[in-house]
């Protein structure tokens, strides 16, 4: 029995270290998750190849249970038993893929062991054993999201426990040799196979654990830079601003060397190779000027390929990222290492991702130049409605949710971009599509519900065109407004209602909420002068009153309906699609 164990054990460490070497390439991580046909059946394939190979790598016995010196069972006489590791593989693909590609599997993985012995009739029953072992450890961690990604090495073993025991079931009623195979293979196969179950299944769990881990690191590094550099990238890509911004990337990144460009000189440079890598000098690498020139991210790995002439640079590997304002490159963020090896894909990622939040940073900031110097008092006036502390809030909730469910981290990430391109259309336009204003309280209430999950419940009806023209900020104001003092004190039941709607040639936008209502003294006051409150300054509602009044009629102005019961706050502007207004700026 001990030289049974030995054997069994190496043919099991071969199944582990192909695991290792699987579950290093991408492709196969990704095939994971996947829940399409296509990739079952790429499962499939893959199990069914570690199948046949235990099979065919698997201990011959005689019928007195002797081992046989034979490295590739190719065939199996029909008095003879094979001691593998085929049920690992088996159980394993149920654990990972589901009962059907368990199933499949074991289907796949019984034939083969039954062709390996000619098709001799005792070894039938090794199709249906596999099948339902399939099924079986399938249908024990059918939900792969919650349960397959945590599952712990003692639960796998268990699992592969009981699934050799139901294999030892079939040979003892089925195996012409019965109890007499059983007691000599049953300790080493049920044994070695379950912890070679545990450490295959830990293997794929541990490394799915640490890319997580790695990416909510990732993503909360963004975070905390993008909360630092924003108040620098407001004030546009200057020598003065990029100083600052290299220093906090370099703080919270592992680079030997971080740099700022705009389209000519190097605005800031920290870091190794700063004796000649001087801010205000024009740029020194080649890689820089290709980055401009293509706009698409460079990626160097030899100090040739960054193209420094200086002849003692150190710098060796390099991400240079392009940084775009209005679909034109303004500059370059570039992140040197001096030891090429050290940059990974995990640093080109990260690399990329700043460099669209400080474009985002950047367009930001220039459109707040040009809302200063247009001039244009009533749209800066909404764009001090945009609460800094939301911004905050928000960095703070995606940064939380970062360390322990990364793809709505991911998700909310998008959201507040998608929040900020709209406050950015909201900075340079009068009107902008009802689709787009819609579009930014979604994001917005994506943001906020995640910090208040369930706590308030909006519904939209809309019955009109969704290019139909409107106020930015015009629905946006009015639904923030119902949330933070509807329902002030108020954990649930908290329900608002965007209703939108055409009456002739008018679009009456209504928001209701089943709030507590406004007091008639300070419903009399709304919208004809600012409104202190403990929740806000209480402009946000006066000035978009004033801007409808002042960009349509005096038939704009908000009304304001109140009691008990919750409030309806609702405006009627002329009505306008986009096309519209296109024909009659033509005209």
């Amino acid at each position: 029995m001990l030289d049974l164990s030995v054997l069994m054990a190496e043919r099991v460490g071969f199944v582990i270290i192909l695991a290792f070497l699987l579950v290093n390439i991408p492709y196969f991580r990704k095939l994971l998750f996947h829940r399409s046909f296509s990739s079952a059946v790429q499962l499939i394939l893959i199990f069914s190849l570690f199948a046949i190979l235990t099979d065919l790598t698997g201990i011959e016995l005689d019928p007195n249970n002797v081992i046989q010196n034979q490295s590739l069972l190719t065939h199996v006489p029909s008095t003879y038993s094979v001691v593998n590791a085929r049920i690992l593989s088996v159980t394993v693909a149920g654990i990972i893929g589901g009962p059907w590609v368990g199933s499949t599997v074991g289907l796949i993985a019984g034939s083969f062991r039954v062709l390996q012995g000619g098709l001799a009739q005792q070894a039938w029953f090794y199709v249906p054993s596999s099948v339902l072992i399939g099924i079986a450890s399938g249908l024990l961690y059918k939900n792969r999201r919650t349960s397959f990604a945590t599952m712990t090495a003692s639960k796998a073993f268990f699992v592969g426990l009981s699934m050799e025991l139901v294999q030892m079931v079939f040979i003892l009623l089925f195996s012409p040799t019965g109890w007499k195979l059983v007691r000599v293979i049953a300790i080493p196969m049920t044994i070695i196979s379950s912890i070679g179950t545990s450490i295959f299944i830990s293997i794929i769990t541990m490394y799915l654990r640490q890319e997580q881990e790695t990416k909510a690191t990732q993503t909360q590094s963004v975070l905390q830079l993008a909360s630092e550099t924003l108040p620098y990238f407001r004030n546009g890509l200057t020598m003065k601003s990029a100083q600052q911004i290299v220093k906090i990337i370099k703080e919270h990144t592992n680079f030997d060397a971080i740099s700022i460009t705009n389209r000519e000189i190097i605005l800031a440079h920290i870091g190794a190779a700063s004796d000649h890598h001087i801010a205000g000098k024009t740029l020194v690498t080649q890689l820089s000027q290709s980055v401009i020139t293509s706009g698409k991210v460079q990626v160097a790995r030899t100090a040739k390929a960054i193209g420094c002439a200086h002849p003692d640079c150190p710098l060796e590997a390099a991400v240079v990222v392009p940084l775009s304002a209005h679909h034109e490159i303004v500059g370059t963020l570039k992140m040197y290492y001096v030891d090429s090896w050290r940059l990974t894909p995990v640093e080109i990622q990260l690399a990329m991702g700043l460099g669209e939040i400080f474009a985002g940073q950047i367009r930001l900031g220039e459109a707040e130049k040009q809302a200063t110097l247009l001039r244009n008092a009533e749209i800066k006036s909404l764009q001090a409605q945009v609460n800094p502390h939301f911004f905050f809030n928000a960095i703070n909730t995606i940064s939380a949710l970062s360390r322990f469910d990364v793809d709505q981290a991911r998700q909310l990430l998008l959201q507040l971009a998608t929040y900020f391109r709209a406050n950015l259309l909201g900075a340079r336009a009068t009107q902008i599509t009802l689709d787009a204003e819609i579009k930014q309280v979604q994001a917005y209430l994506e943001l906020e519900q995640a910090r208040f999950p369930h706590r308030y419940q909006v519904n939209f009806e809309i019955a009109v065109d969704r290019n139909a023209l409107v106020p930015p900020f015009s629905i946006q104001v009015l639904v923030e407004n119902a949330i933070k003092h509807g329902f002030e004190g108020r954990k649930s039941g908290n329900v608002v209602t965007v209703i939108v709607t055409r009456e002739q040639d008018r679009l009456v936008i209504r928001v209701q909420d089943n709030g507590r209502g406004i007091a008639p003294a300070i419903q009399e006051k709304l919208g004809r002068e600012v409104i202190n409150s403990s929740r806000g300054n209480g402009t946000a509602f006066y000035n978009l009153n004033q801007r409808l009044v002042g960009l349509y009629d005096q038939h704009s102005r908000l009304q304001v309906q109140s009691g008990n019961a919750g409030t309806v706050v609702a405006t009627s502007i002329p009505f306008q699609t986009k096309e519209q207004n296109n024909e009659s700026i033509d005209r």
